[in-house]
């Protein structure tokens, strides 16, 4: 077990003003998407990301992925079928389930979604070692397990 000292506090405190700064700039981000015309929403892409290694999806699975309510999964899934993105059937085990899957052309959005901001994240972290970045996932993994843990608390 880690002796707190003042180092150590600080430390910590940096990282809680991080992470507070990290996700405002998500949030503004998640804000501004769904407030362009004709784009998709930030919630909208993570429905399609929940496609991508070519596994048909339930609604349940999708709406978890995404961090949507399966009501607001259903209405934006319909969206994106009717654009010609996703693509809906009938599960073969258990027809009360409708399956989701990326169309050769929701494939092609996300793969420019990817080709446009992938180089940013891989320049925005290059300095840093792949031991350093895996601790980075470990302690934002215990970050959302915190956060978890307490919503379920409320």
């Amino acid at each position: 077990m880690s002796v707190i000292t003042s180092s150590r506090t600080d430390a910590l405190e940096e990282l809680a003003r991080a992470f507070k700064a990290a996700t405002a700039a998500l949030r503004r981000l998640r804000g501004r998407e769904t407030h362009r015309p004709g784009e998709l929403s930030y919630a909208q892409y993570g429905l399609l990301f929940g496609l991508c290694d070519g596994t048909p999806r339930s609604l349940r699975e999708l709406a978890s992925a995404a961090d949507v309510s399966p009501a607001t999964a259903a209405e934006m899934l319909e969206s994106l079928a009717a654009s010609g993105l996703v693509a809906r059937i009938r599960s073969a085990e258990d027809k009360r389930v409708v399956l989701t899957s990326l169309t050769d052309r929701g494939r092609a959005l996300i793969d420019e979604r990817r080709a446009r901001y992938e180089p940013r994240w891989r320049a925005a972290l290059q300095d840093f070692s792949e031991e350093e970045l895996l601790t980075a996932a470990g302690v934002l993994e215990r970050v959302r397990a915190i956060f978890d843990e307490v919503a379920e608390e409320s």
